[in-house]
């Protein structure tokens, strides 16, 4: 019974050093060690560059390409036994992490995407690769992942020490909450700390010249109610998810010049570990989140974990 209702957990891997900071949070991250996860590769049997060469490839050729893509098969294999073992020395059980190692077919993105379908509730990715496949994270891979992946949360883990600290950006919309939500059920009954934060751009940075009395404090005052009216239902939620209330932190800034380098700065300040976005907003402010606003978050902060939950 436990296992059909446990959660599954893609943690995509490529053999790069940073990937692997995927693996070390995945293991410090208390909550994942409910779920299942799969660590999943997809191998390119030959490299990049010889693709474009393909046409002129002789039988020695071929021969150093089979030599290559088996001592490759190798490393690859040891990689991920490694980052099972990690796993299995935080604490999950044997049963619990299963290896996967699939040769590509469609595409490194297409073929992660293809195996995320296949009943994970999130992904979790490295931040950055420097090794074989030097366009995956970020870059076109990740880009493609996160572009495409609407249906399940995009974890991606950059290269620092996880803190109990989240901080979690919304505005009014449905899928912002439904980000409270999965941050709730999900972390619910551990020791985080969680601060939510609504950022209300200032008019005055795109209007100077129009004077104040085309800025009334009705408005402030109204998009105050209504985000504190949202405050109020995220708070119930982590609440009825097993977080008590002095865990439990809100924030809005106001006259802001960007909702992105607002956000980004009180990241950076607050000393968050993990950052959480909703995929799209909803409400009047159409591009918040997954337009210019979250993209620029994403392509910024590096050093972090950013979730984009659908």
């Amino acid at each position: 019974m436990k296992n059909q209702t446990q959660k599954k957990l893609l943690l995509a891997l490529d053999g790069s050093e940073n990937s692997f900071d995927a693996v070390r949070y995945v293991c410090e991250l208390d909550p994942f060690h409910k779920m299942k996860v799969v660590l999943f590769n997809v191998f390119d049997r030959m490299p990049e560059f010889y693709w474009d060469l393909e046409k002129d490839l002789h039988s020695q050729s071929a021969r150093e390409i089979s030599a290559w893509a088996m001592h490759q098969r190798e490393v690859i294999q040891k990689f991920m036994n490694k980052a099972k073992q990690s796993l299995l020395g935080s604490g999950f059980s044997q049963d619990s992490v299963i290896v996967k190692i699939q040769n590509r077919s469609d595409g490194i993105a297409r073929d992660i995407i293809q195996e995320a379908e296949d009943g994970y509730s999130a992904i979790a990715i490295g931040r950055k690769s420097m090794g074989i496949y030097k366009e995956i994270i970020v870059g076109s891979v990740a880009t493609k992942i996160v572009e495409k992946l609407a249906f399940i949360p995009v974890l991606m883990i950059g290269k620092v020490a996880l803190n109990e600290n989240i901080l979690v950006a919304l505005d009014s919309s449905e899928n912002a909450m439904r980000a409270v939500d999965y941050v709730a059920t999900t972390l619910g009954g551990f020791d985080f700390k969680i601060t939510l934060l609504h950022v209300i751009r200032g008019v005055m940075y795109s209007q100077a010249e129009i004077p104040d009395f085309f800025l009334p404090k009705i408005f402030i005052e109204r998009a105050e109610k209504e985000i504190n009216d949202v405050f109020d239902k995220a708070k119930q939620c982590f609440t009825d998810a097993g977080f008590k209330s002095n865990q439990i932190t809100t924030k809005i800034i106001l006259d802001a010049h960007s909702r992105a380098g607002a956000i980004i700065h009180e990241a950076r300040e607050g000393d968050y570990g993990t950052i959480v976005l909703g995929r799209r907003g909803l409400s009047k402010v159409q591009e918040f989140i997954l337009g210019r606003v979250s993209n620029r978050i994403i392509q910024v902060i590096r050093y972090k974990a950013v979730w984009v939950v659908t």
